[in-house]
């Protein structure tokens, strides 16, 4: 069973929501839910049929700020902040895993009684709704992949971004002196930067305040530690819906070659190729990107499942 309530007081050190959420983008639509054994912020707007929107690691609800209203025009869209991300408690120790996030991400989804017609992810989010697809959690008749994180980092980078990861989650100090770091704005703005994405002054600041927060880095750390993506690789094939790969050409995280990658293991997937856009394209042009799921939301209702 599911329960809506207001936000309980924020555990020391986490992000307060009548403080650090109190202009938080599309506050009106913000509910805080019960599941799984988690304290959930989760975003509902809109009507029509419903769609789930997931971001990545490291962001929020922030990062869909105007991408969620504009799909709300057309959709029900339901945006969760994952686990230990923004205002959602944190998994407990032993469950931060590729495997415990999505199923946390079920049990949310299940609680909810949710059944998407369209989910979209963003770079890792991605990834999760292709898990939950696999899983029978979710049958969407499309799964959009914003700059998707969708398989392990090939070469060197595979081999050694788990495990630095995992030395700095382990570290509590690391978060700390991340966030500290990131009091200096000109460090966000080269963060974010790095993304190959020109984001708006607001978004800049929503960023900062996520990276500034300890709770909020130890997160990410520890989602980061222990992503493994080899078991979803050998299952892509079986995704039972649609696939949409939309790709920012400047993208500076996830290299527009991944989703070469990607359709080499699941041929009919599409790629969109969004040009002079980077990681975070559906920041930097939310509208244009809204009515490209729109238009492939129609398709896919029109044609249904996998071509």
């Amino acid at each position: 069973m599911v329960t809506s309530r207001a936000a309980a007081p924020a555990p020391c050190g986490a992000l307060d929501w009548e403080r650090d959420g109190a202009d938080w983008p599309n506050r009106r639509s913000s509910r805080f839910v019960e599941a799984g054994g988690l304290t959930w912020h989760v975003q509902v707007m809109g009507r029509g049929p419903p769609l789930l929107l997931v971001h990545g690691t490291g962001a929020s609800t922030h990062s869909f700020r105007d991408l969620a209203p504009a799909l709300a025009a057309r959709f029900t869209v339901v945006a969760p902040d994952l686990p230990g991300h923004a205002f959602t408690s944190p998994l407990p120790p032993g469950s931060v895993s590729f495997d415990g996030m999505a199923s946390a991400l079920g049990e949310l989804v299940q609680a909810l009684g949710l059944n998407p017609q369209v989910a979209v992810g963003h770079s890792a989010g991605a990834a999760l709704l292709a898990r939950l697809a696999l899983d029978g959690v979710i049958a969407p008749r499309l799964l959009v992949a914003l700059n998707g994180a969708i398989l392990p980092l090939p070469g060197v980078a595979g081999l050694v971004f788990a495990p630095m990861a995992r030395a700095l989650a382990v570290n509590g100090l690391a978060a700390r002196l991340f966030a500290w770091r990131a009091a200096d704005r000109r460090a966000v703005e080269r963060l974010v930067g790095s993304t190959g994405s020109k984001i708006d002054e607001r978004g800049v600041e929503l960023y900062a305040r996520l990276v500034r927060n300890p709770a909020h880095v130890a997160g990410v750390l520890g989602m980061m530690a222990n992503w493994d993506l080899g078991a979803l690789r050998d299952a892509l094939p079986r995704v039972p819906c649609r696939l949409l790969l939309v790709v920012g050409s400047e993208d500076g995280t996830v290299s527009p070659r991944e989703a070469e990658r990607v359709r080499a293991i699941l041929p009919d997937a599409r790629i969109v190729r969004l040009e002079g856009l980077g990681h975070l394209a559906h920041e930097e042009r939310p509208d244009e990107v809204a009515r490209l799921i729109e238009r492939e939301a129609a398709g896919a209702a029109t044609k249904g499942g996998r071509e």
